[in-house]
C-alpha cells in the first residue's frame, strides 16, 4: 500500500498527519497495522481497511502534554502538514525527549505500584480480580522499563526487543516480569482460547474494530511460532482496555472471566501476594534510582 495516499484515502488531508508505529521503524510483521496519527484536536482510535491493509487512526491534539502519546509521536514521517503544526509539535518533542520520557518512566513506576498495592488488597478480600492486578502491574514496569531504555512501546515486538536490551541492575527486572506474566507456559491451545476472550473484552470495551487487528496478529505469531511474542502481547492489549473500565471491573461478572482467560491469571493467593510485593520492591528501588540520578 502506498503511505502518501492514506490521507487522502481516508479523507484526513486538510489536517496534519504522520506515520508512526513499528511500520515506520522498519520492526513490522506482515500482519502489522499502519498506525496513522491526525491531528484533529479529538482522541481516542479508529480502525480502517483499505484493500486489504488494516489503518489504525489515532486522533490527537496540537496541545498534546500527555508523554506516553509524545513518546508514540516522536520520529514519526510527516504525510501532510501544510501549516507545519505537526514538524513544529515534532522539534518540541526532539527538544524534551528526555523530560519525556523520564515523565512516563514515573507514571509508569507509579501505577506499577498502585496496581500492585490493588492485587495485595485484593488477596485480602479474596476479590477474584487480585490475578488481574498483578498482571496490569507487570506491564506497566514493563513500559517503565522500556520508557528508561528510551524505547516505546510496541506490544507485537517488546518480548523481542527485551532480549537484544543490554544485562544490567535495571534490566534484570524483566526476568521478574517473565516470571509473573507466566510466559513458559504458553501453548498453541492456550493463546487459541487467550486470543478468543482478548477480541471478545475488545468488542466489549472498544467496539472500533480492533479486534480484527488482534485476530490477525496473533494468527501470523503462532503460524511463525512466536508463541511467547503472541502471549505477551494478548495481555498487552487486554491490560490497555482494562484501563479505559477499571472503575467499571468488579460491575461487569462477564469481564471478570473474560479476563481470566484472556490474561491467562493466576489462581493462587498467596502467589498473587509474593508477586505483589516484588513489584513493590522493585519499582520503589527503580524510583530511588531515578530520584539519585536527577
Amino acid at each position: 500500500m502506498e503511505i502518501k495516499k492514506i490521507p487522502d484515502l481516508l479523507s484526513i488531508s486538510n489536517f496534519p498527519v504522520g506515520l508512526g508505529g513499528c511500520r515506520n521503524e522498519g520492526r513490522q510483521f506482515d500482519c502489522c497495522e499502519h498506525n496513522i496519527t491526525v491531528m484533529d484536536e479529538k482522541s481516542g482510535e479508529t480502525v480502517h481497511k483499505i484493500s486489504n491493509h488494516l489503518v489504525k487512526l489515532h486522533h490527537c491534539s496540537s496541545l498534546e502534554t500527555n508523554a506516553g502519546v509524545l513518546m508514540q509521536l516522536e520520529n514519526m514521517t510527516i504525510l501532510c502538514d501544510d501549516q507545519w503544526k505537526l514538524r513544529m509539535l515534532l522539534s518540541k518533542i526532539k527538544e524534551k525527549a528526555g523530560k519525556i520520557f523520564t515523565s512516563y518512566t514515573q507514571n509508569c513506576l507509579i501505577d506499577t505500584g498502585i496496581f500492585a498495592n490493588k492485587a495485595r488488597e485484593a488477596v485480602k478480600n479474596k476479590d477474584p480480580l487480585a490475578g488481574v492486578w498483578v498482571k496490569c502491574a507487570s506491564y506497566f514496569l514493563t513500559d517503565a522499563l522500556f520508557s528508561i531504555n528510551f524505547k516505546r512501546p510496541s506490544p507485537a515486538h517488546m518480548l523481542e526487543m527485551m532480549r537484544d536490551m543490554k544485562k544490567d541492575n535495571v534490566n534484570q527486572n524483566f526476568l521478574l516480569i517473565h516470571q509473573i506474566l507466566g510466559i513458559e507456559r504458553t501453548s498453541t491451545s492456550l493463546l487459541s482460547r487467550m486470543v478468543k476472550s482478548t477480541i471478545g473484552f475488545s468488542d466489549m470495551v472498544e467496539g472500533n474494530g480492533h479486534s480484527e487487528i488482534i485476530k490477525m496478529k496473533h494468527d501470523y505469531m503462532v503460524g511463525n511460532s512466536l508463541l511467547a511474542d503472541c502471549y505477551f502481547y494478548l495481555g498487552y492489549i487486554n491490560r490497555n482496555n482494562i484501563l479505559k473500565v477499571k472503575n467499571s471491573l468488579h460491575r461487569k461478572p462477564e469481564y471478570i472471566h473474560v479476563l481470566k482467560v484472556g490474561l491467562d491469571t493466576e489462581s493462587d493467593l498467596l502467589t498473587i501476594d509474593k508477586q505483589a510485593t516484588s513489584l513493590i520492591q522493585s519499582t520503589n528501588e527503580l524510583l530511588v534510582n531515578m530520584k539519585n540520578h536527577k
